[in-house]
């Protein structure tokens, strides 16, 4: 794994290259953050999820996070029913997502040159508005979500499907992620990762 800072990207040596969205293409997290503390407080929950909890967290289905906190705060949330309201809350808040220049710069210059995928945790509808509002769903071959695996980050599984749809070796698959599941995740595909340094986490630090 290659950790970047700034920015840096390798010239050479993959012949497809998959992007995870959120906290790596776009700047989200923000947006996402404020999702979850409106999800959770809708459930009485508000304050359970801290922002460094949430970042470590990043990458995972919304349902499996949910879970972990039933089980870290001994909460009886409904995993469905806060998934939907943090859905609605980050749709509300579409209007501030932007793209992280350097990785968006990155992508560009691929276009037309290997075959791209973006592999995101996020659900399919979420993440197909999100490339939409920030201009760049036609820039991606495929998109594969958590609607299209059984098992989510930190499993393999997403990045697998992604190189399959491509048509390329996991092992020539250069992987752009800034969440630790998705590294992970990533890793276990056996595929080159570069780690994207989170400007939510940059903010904090």
């Amino acid at each position: 794994m290659a950790s970047i800072g700034p920015f840096s990207f390798p010239p050479d040596g993959f012949d497809a290259v998959i992007f995870d969205c959120d906290g790596t293409l776009v700047d989200s997290m923000p947006a996402h953050f404020e999702a979850w503390c409106e999800a959770l407080a809708l459930y009485g929950a508000g304050g359970v999820f801290r922002e460094d909890v949430f970042l470590a967290m990043g990458g995972r289905p919304t349902r499996d996070i949910v879970v972990d906190l039933n089980d870290e705060y001994d909460l009886h949330l409904d995993p469905a029913a806060v998934a939907f309201a943090k859905r609605e809350a980050f749709l509300k808040r579409l209007d501030t997502v932007t793209l992280i220049d350097e990785v968006a710069a990155f992508a560009q210059s691929l276009r037309g040159k290997l075959p791209m995928a973006i592999a995101s945790g996020g659900s399919r509808m979420v993440v197909e508005k999100t490339l939409r509002v920030v201009g760049v769903s036609d820039w991606f071959d495929e998109v594969v979500t958590a609607d299209d695996v059984t098992e989510g980050k930190p499993a393999p599984d997403i990045f697998f499907k992604a190189a399959h749809l491509l048509g390329v070796s996991p092992a020539k698959c250069l992987v752009l992620e800034d969440a630790p599941a998705g590294i992970l995740a990533a890793q276990r595909a056996g595929m080159q990762v570069i780690a994207i340094p989170s400007p939510l986490a940059s903010s904090m630090s």
